[in-house]
């Protein structure tokens, strides 16, 4: 594919999967908002009312009213369904999993000091396991155990917890991320396309039909729509992962993202019950971003400086030369690395003054968080990164 063609659709991709994903986490948002603040209802009403509520917004006044159900003659001319949302942002998500990690698998799935599997096992193994988390998922929430609501969701926890770590194993920092949040976007697509609208769809027909309306699917759709809610906040972390490579990269980076999804949704259920929230929930929230700032808050410990790498004996010179062997493949205003055909972040380092006020990002990327070079494909040294950061501390010189 021409580079420009390839660069112009990475680009819509990304475009439609953030503008279908605010559109969506929007819906979300205030529809669980809408249930959690209705009222009885302020006059007799027809039919199922389960509350009601006023909203003001851009000079208007609205006002809902929720049923449980529509009898026959309470059918509308136009009902609004809300799944295009899902739809476009998983396809869109899809899209962008398979041209940016498979297709470029080796450059962005694969580090040889996490696993040596190959680049065809590392998709077939992403591509299976996005099918079968929502098969496990929607089994789980289909059987007996169910019924106990607080049991099923300690085993979907769990289960959860397994995929980061076997993610984490497998794949970069930043992949296994990403997948995790692909696995998670899965699943609330497939909660929308194969529960939720199907069960309103059901409703609808029997109102149709004018026979009885079973209303426990209206109650399993809502059920799954309040999993979505809650999976929104860690989905929207691992999207946003990638530019914070002391998460992804972290030496216990499973454990960083299960207490980030820990946060997500005691953060969520705080904002849903504004202060009637659970004092568990929101003790496992607090505790849960008390760790996440002592686990983060210093980086790993690195190795003293390799004999020869002392602050004051470090030139420029030797600085440049790492880089343009192991960095300027990529980081370059022309870049060697077919994956690239511009420079990441547009980072270049062929200027000793832009080299200088990039140190600090040098030093977090390559020094610290080992981030760079991209799954190490250039194979920088300990040695190397020692040799970086003996340079950056002793102030960076470029002359």
């Amino acid at each position: 594919m021409p580079a420009l063609l390839a660069e112009w659709l990475n680009l819509l991709l990304r475009w439609t999967h953030v503008i279908a994903g605010i559109m969506w986490i929007g819906d979300s948002f205030l529809f669980m908002w809408m249930d959690s603040s209705l009222d009885p209802p302020s006059r007799p009403r027809e039919g199922a009312v389960a509350g009601e509520l006023w909203m003001v917004h851009s000079g208007g006044f609205y006002e809902v009213v929720k049923r449980r159900y529509l009898a026959p003659n309470e059918m509308p001319k136009t009902l609004h369904w809300f799944l295009w949302q899902s739809y476009a942002t998983w396809l869109s998500g899809f899209g962008l999993l398979v041209g940016v990690y498979w297709l470029g698998s080796s450059a962005y799935m694969l580090d040889p000091a996490i696993s040596r599997i190959g680049p065809g096992t590392a998709v077939a193994i992403a591509a299976a396991a996005l099918l079968a988390g929502w098969l496990v998922y929607d089994a789980l929430w289909m059987s007996p155990l169910a019924r106990s609501p607080r049991a099923a969701a300690s085993v979907s926890f769990l289960l959860m917890t397994g995929a980061i770590v076997l993610f984490t194993r497998l794949y970069s920092g930043r992949a296994a991320y990403l997948h995790v949040g692909a696995l998670l976007g899965t699943i609330m697509t497939a909660n929308v396309w194969r529960r939720i609208i199907p069960a309103q769809s059901q409703m609808l027909a029997a109102t149709r039909a004018g026979t009885p309306v079973d209303t426990s699917l209206g109650a399993r759709a809502k059920q799954r729509s309040t999993h979505n809610h809650y999976l929104t906040l860690p989905v929207v972390f691992c999207m946003l992962s990638s530019h914070f490579p002391g998460t992804y990269s972290h030496p216990w980076s499973a454990l960083v993202l299960v207490l980030f999804v820990v946060l997500g949704a005691a953060f969520k259920a705080f904002m849903n019950f504004r202060g009637r929230t659970n004092r568990w929930v929101l003790a496992a929230g607090l505790g849960s971003l008390a760790a996440l700032v002592a686990l983060t808050a210093r980086p790993a410990a690195r190795p003293a400086p390799a004999a020869g790498a002392s602050l004051a004996t470090v030139p420029f010179a030797t600085t440049h030369a790492i880089l343009e062997r192991r960095c300027m493949t990529c980081h370059s205003a022309h870049p060697s690395n077919p994956s690239f055909p511009q420079p990441p972040a547009g980072v270049t380092f062929e200027d000793p003054a832009r080299v200088h006020a990039l140190a600090e990002r040098i030093r977090v990327r390559a020094v610290e968080t080992k981030t760079m070079p991209l799954g190490n494909l250039t194979g920088m040294t300990e040695a190397e990164r020692d040799t970086l950061a003996a340079w950056i501390a002793a102030g960076a010189a470029t002359r």
